[in-house]
């Protein structure tokens, strides 16, 4: 049974209980970071801690939690090698269901677990994810890692009935991101291109060690928005995430990217990623 972080203590995972007016379960104030295990550490910490103060300020929600210690004795007791260690911070538990922000304001309901999985040996990055292209209808703040995800929960089931991987999603006639990762090309010329970092994607961690990669490989950047006829006639088209690193596309709307098999620079940049995250 694993053992998972509640409010400042460790406790089996099936004690850890939350109240009914904990504002997260009420109205989805709640933020949260996924970050990968490998070999037993967590990584790209000051990244994820950056980015979760940043979307607590957003959210309205106040917490000081030095998360580094708790993470690491929470990923020891659990003995978890690879996979992923979860935290999430609610605005509390309040002393009803009311919308207004509770004055004064209550203490912050903390939450952290780890989850075993193969992150390395992942046979979709020898056989490419098969997508498919649906409409952007998330709320508009998606630049905080809120839980507000029922759109991406609709959005994988819809994938999985249809018998696919994943979607990419689509607004305004360019690609924004996918159900749950950046998205990415490599275009005609050789250029990387995603979707800059603004209130429209959620500017993810492993991204930033992509784009650094690409350029130490001499490849051009372009953080631009690019369309779907662009991504129909790339050489590569991939996808980063904190669970997935680096992940080919090789399939969009049953029509091939490229050769229609995994790309060389695609697998170059997972193969330096996965090295970079082993030499935290």
């Amino acid at each position: 049974m694993r053992t998972v972080w509640l409010n400042g203590t460790f406790v089996p995972e099936t004690e850890a209980k939350v109240s009914v007016f904990d504002r997260g379960l009420n109205f989805g104030q709640s933020v949260y970071e996924v970050t990968p295990v490998l070999d037993g550490h967590f990584c790209n910490w000051p990244h994820h801690q950056a980015r979760l103060e940043r979307s607590m300020a957003l959210a309205r929600i106040v917490d000081d939690t030095d998360w580094q210690p708790v993470l690491t004795e929470l990923i020891a007791r659990n003995g978890l090698v690879e996979g992923r260690v979860y935290l999430q911070v609610t605005a509390g538990e309040a002393p009803d269901r009311a919308f207004p922000l509770p004055d004064p304001a209550i203490p912050a309901t903390r939450i952290a677990f780890t989850q075993a999985d193969r992150l390395l040996d992942n046979p979709l990055a020898e056989t490419g994810l098969r997508i498919v292209l649906r409409p952007d209808l998330r709320w508009q703040l998606r630049s905080a890692k809120t839980t507000q995800l029922l759109y991406a929960v609709m959005m994988k089931a819809e994938t999985r009935e249809a018998g696919v991987d994943d979607a990419w999603l689509v607004e305004n006639g360019v690609v924004t991101e996918a159900t749950s990762s950046n998205a990415y090309i490599i275009d005609a010329h050789g250029v990387l291109v995603s979707h800059p970092v603004d209130s429209g994607v959620l500017p993810g961690v492993t991204r930033i060690g992509v784009a650094s990669i690409a350029r130490e490989l001499g490849l051009a950047v372009e953080e631009r928005p690019f369309t779907p006829d662009e991504l129909f006639a790339a050489r590569e088209a991939f996808s980063s995430g904190a669970g997935t690193l680096v992940l080919p596309v090789v399939e969009v709307d049953g029509r091939p990217i490229g050769s229609g098999a995994p790309g060389p620079i695609t697998a170059e940049l997972r193969r330096r990623y996965v090295a970079l995250l082993k030499a935290q």
